[in-house]
């Protein structure tokens, strides 16, 4: 893995195209190649993987892709960098550029049919703060052909995508992701391997892709709970989902059902527990749907 960027060649890229890091797009670039060949290694990418990468900035991660990927698609939605990534790979990563394909959009308004040649294996990123979760529960929706990944996202981010139940940071998005995936954390990254440096910690989340808990029981019906669930942290399930189920008796019979205690919060329960409920609508709630 040579031709990595380091501090100096990122500031003179930046210079180079104008280009100022911004807070509205969450844009930190890692200037460090040692965390680069360390997200690349923990990502365990073969050369039968093809990684999607969102938010490649002036292209760090990208050459450290390159050469481990069979193929990676990189999605930019500044115009700038998106237009300067394809020259900064064949400067950078010889015969290795032929193997990046560049889309200029937005991940989460992208069309999957962009991705689709070759389809993406693996998603690896550096993802903007800001957008971290919806990005990363929108891919996994969208792209059934992702089998694992590694994404780093702000260290609390991450502390929340990879908590278990009973975890004081436990809620939608740990309990989300555990539909698609079993995640874990791969590790803190410091503020210092960033320009500009974020007044933040990172953290690095692995996960890899499994069958949902039930397929009888759509997605969207089983989101619908968890959003109930915590929407109002401190209630019993009974009442916190009593909107959802058209009353707490009617909430109560469902987690009844279920096998899932009505006095129960929503910060103790399993996916498996929540496709259950879900499972166990009362009638008349799926059609509302």
């Amino acid at each position: 893995m040579t031709g990595l960027l380091g501090p100096a060649e990122i500031r003179e890229l930046a210079a180079r195209l104008g280009v100022a890091p911004t807070k509205k797009l969450g844009q930190n670039f890692v200037h460090d190649p040692n965390t680069v060949r360390r997200i690349v290694n923990a990502a365990g990418l073969t050369p039968d993987d093809v990684a999607l990468e969102v938010g490649p900035g002036l292209g760090s991660l990208t050459l450290g892709l390159l050469p481990v990927a069979g193929h990676v698609h990189a999605v930019e939605i500044d115009p700038v960098l998106a237009g300067a990534l394809p020259e900064t790979a064949a400067r950078h990563a010889g015969a290795d550029a032929g193997r990046l394909t560049v889309h200029r959009a937005d991940a989460l308004r992208i069309d999957p049919a962009e991705l689709a040649d070759p389809p993406p294996t693996a998603l690896v990123a550096n993802l903007p703060y800001n957008v971290a979760v919806p990005v990363v529960l929108h891919l996994l929706a969208v792209l059934p052909t992702l089998r694992h990944g590694l994404v780093m996202v702000q260290k609390e981010v991450a502390d929340r995508l990879v908590a278990g139940p009973g975890s004081k940071v436990y809620g939608i998005p740990s309990v989300k992701l555990a539909w698609y995936a079993q995640a874990r954390g791969a590790g803190r990254v410091p503020p210092n391997v960033f320009w500009p440096v974020p007044n933040v910690d990172s953290g690095l989340v692995a996960f890899t892709c499994r069958e949902p808990p039930r397929a009888d029981v759509p997605r969207e019906e089983v989101f619908a709970v968890v959003d109930a669930a915590f929407a109002q942290r401190r209630k019993t399930l009974r009442a916190a989902l009593a909107g959802w189920a058209g009353g707490p008796d009617r909430a109560a019979a469902a987690l009844t059902a279920a096998g899932v205690d009505p006095g129960a919060r929503g910060e103790s329960l399993t996916v498996e527990q929540f496709t259950a409920i879900a499972a166990s609508a009362p009638a008349g709630t799926r059609a509302a749907k």
